[in-house]
Formats: C-alpha cells, structure tokens, sequence
C-alpha cells in the first residue's frame, strides 16, 4: 500500500492557501494548515469537512518556536511530511515612505524569515520522504515598482527558493517557486481590495499550480513559474 501523502501549507485558512488544501484533500492527502486566527481556522475546518484528514495549527510563521511546533504537531500525527507550501505573507498599502517601521518588520518577519524558518525546521523530513518545498513567490519578486517593500520581500523569497534548491536538489527535494500575477483573494483586504481595472486570476488557479507540482513524478523538479492573468502586463 502506498503511504499517504502528508502536506503542510502555511497561511492556510483562507485565499491561496485554503483552496490549495481542499484541492489536496480532494486528492487524498493528509493536510496541515496553520495561521494566526484561531477563528478563521475553525471556519476552514468545518466548511472543508475532511475529518481526520485536515489539521489546523494555531501559530505565527515568523516565530521559530511555532513553527517547531507546528512541524512536530504533524510528524507525530501522522509520521512523515512529504510537501511543505510556504504560503503565508502580507502586503501593507502605500510604499516604503509611508509605512510605519513596525508594519514593515511585521511584513520582512512573515515573509522573508517565515519561509526560512519552515525550510529550516522541515528539511529533515523532506530529506528522508524525498519531499517537496513550494514557495509562493509574486510577479513583485521579479519586477520593481517604485518604493514597494513587498517586492523587496517577494524577491528574497524568490533568492531563497533557488539557494535552497542549490542545498537540497542532491537530496532529492524538490524546490519551487510560483510567482503570481493579481490573485482574487482577501490578500487585497488590507490594500482597499482587488484593483477593480485589473484582470484577476482566483486562487483556485494557483492551487491547481501547486497541486501540478507536488503531483510531477519523481526525479522530475519544476523551479520556477511565473503566471498572470490574461490582460495583465506589468
């Protein structure tokens, strides 16, 4: 009998994040969530329905002792850990001139040093279950806009993937980095909402991206994809 496929998705209860979950639910997995509001988790794990499937883990990903926590919580439940999708991060609105220096910790923290963490605490396991690292990156991480903290954040995630994947590909862990366009989901909330002129993708679209990638066969490491909305070109 093959083993069940365990994965661990940071910033799990709502938008990229949660459709990415109930897409590898629906394919069997054993699925870890985790995120900052306790509610919001609760609301996930009850419209999902997935029973003993579906863990949710209350946790900060930028602090360490939470995402050892959250990483131990998921092997001892369920014995291994084969994919890890570091999903969590923010935005803040207006630029770099008009942030409040503890916001623009608060969005570095969250990140830059969340992915990291995760990386570090997961890469055990995912040596051992020849498992897979997924990055959500930004279409910000491969492009500048003027004062925009958040691609600076977005490009050192992209830098992280590929010096991870450099530690780890004769490992057999495989490292991606999905960068997206305009994403409809509450990532917008905190900017005034989805910009109405601009083509949207769902993120159901990037969950179905994601799914593609843990699912490629052994011996096969997809590193980078950058995807956009139609009509969309910067």
């Amino acid at each position: 009998m093959e083993p069940v496929t365990v994965t661990l998705i940071t910033g799990g209860s709502t938008g990229i994040g949660a459709a990415t979950a109930r897409a590898l639910l629906k394919q069997g997995h054993r699925v870890a969530v985790t995120g900052r509001d306790a509610d919001k988790l609760a609301a996930f794990a009850a419209s999902a329905a997935a029973g003993e499937r579906l863990l949710t883990i209350t946790g900060d990903t930028s602090d360490e002792h939470d995402v050892a926590s959250a990483v131990r919580h998921v092997v001892d439940a369920w014995g291994r850990l084969d994919n890890v999708i570091a999903n969590a991060g923010f935005s803040l609105p207006g630029n770099l001139e008009s942030h409040a220096p503890e916001d623009m910790r608060a969005m570095v923290l969250t990140n830059v040093l969340g992915p990291a963490l995760l990386v570090r605490e997961t890469l055990p396991h995912l040596r051992e279950s020849k498992g897979r690292i997924v990055i959500i990156g930004s279409v910000a991480g491969v492009r500048n806009t003027p004062g925009n903290l958040y691609s600076v954040t977005k490009w050192a995630a992209h830098a992280l993937a590929e010096n991870t994947r450099l530690l780890v590909g004769k490992d057999g862990v495989g490292v991606t980095v999905i960068a997206p366009g305009v994403v409809d989901t509450p990532f917008w909330d905190q900017r005034g909402g989805t910009p109405e002129a601009a083509p949207a993708m769902t993120a159901e679209h990037i969950a179905d991206t994601i799914a593609f990638v843990v699912n490629q066969p052994a011996g096969v490491d997809i590193n980078h994809i950058t995807m956009r909305p139609s009509g969309q070109l910067g």
